[in-house]
């Protein structure tokens, strides 16, 4: 799990706290403003249009980010009433929130490849604890701090891509289902908080039960791997021939 991960070196921790922070408020703001754009002031009207954490934090899905480093916040209040084009729209607001953590994870990708290029000698040299300056620490954690905002940011954006409700991948499957079925479909909401709970439950409990966890996430796990290795690779295709100019 992450948290075990972050364990091992206390300041990853610390790095990590702010990386959730922004990660979730983003998200949020998304959904909020996509749904001001389409009409509805109901975002506005409860101060979700809000930068503020404070505003957005689900204490369940916080906790989840540092466990497995995908998560959730608190759902911004939506009503389709309002919207010009009632399921059209709600699938946009549902896709903003993902989208804007897609876009945030590019740009912590380019700023940690940046980082990479610039000075590499001074990450490995600090990892491999040949030089453990000021410099090549400040180096070294920033690079580590924006290689987590992109990881975390993927992982917020693929787990909220789950179609279950209530996560956002629901909201675009529902748009695409006819009415009658996506009401149906809609009900498993009322069970997705326990399932989810059930699941951290389950973490820390001995084999074969944590192993459960990780086969329901291994999906989100395959697919965060491998838009981080896209992401990292976009980046080190375009320092790379920069470097070599």
């Amino acid at each position: 799990m992450l948290l075990y991960q972050l364990l091992k070196d206390p300041i990853q921790l610390i790095l990590v706290l702010p990386c959730i922070l922004v990660s979730l408020t983003f998200h949020e703001w998304a959904h909020g403003y996509a749904a001001y754009k389409c009409g509805d002031m109901t975002a506005k009207m409860y101060g979700r249009l809000s930068l503020n954490p404070l505003a957005h934090l689900d204490p369940v899905g916080s906790v989840c980010m540092l466990l497995f480093g995908f998560g959730w916040a608190k759902p911004v209040p939506v009503n389709t009433r309002n919207f010009r084009h009632p399921k059209r729209d709600f699938a946009i607001v549902a896709a903003a929130g993902p989208l804007m953590n897609l876009l945030l994870a590019f740009g912590g990708a380019g700023v940690s490849t940046l980082v990479w290029y610039a000075g590499q000698s001074l990450i490995i040299n600090y990892q491999m604890q040949l030089d453990t300056g000021f410099i090549s620490g400040i180096v070294y954690y920033t690079y580590l701090l924006f290689s987590l905002f992109c990881l975390l940011n993927i992982g917020l954006a693929v787990f909220n891509l789950i179609p279950v409700p209530p996560l956002d991948g629901s909201r675009i499957v529902s748009w695409l289902l006819p009415p009658k079925a996506s009401a149906k479909y809609n009900r498993i909401e009322l069970y997705t908080r326990y399932i989810l709970l059930a699941l951290v439950v389950l973490t820390w409990l001995p084999a074969p039960f944590s192993n459960i966890v990780d086969w329901v996430f291994f999906p989100v796990d395959w697919l965060r791997g491998v838009l981080v290795n896209a992401f990292t690779g976009f980046w080190d295709l375009i320092f790379g021939l920069i470097w070599k100019l």
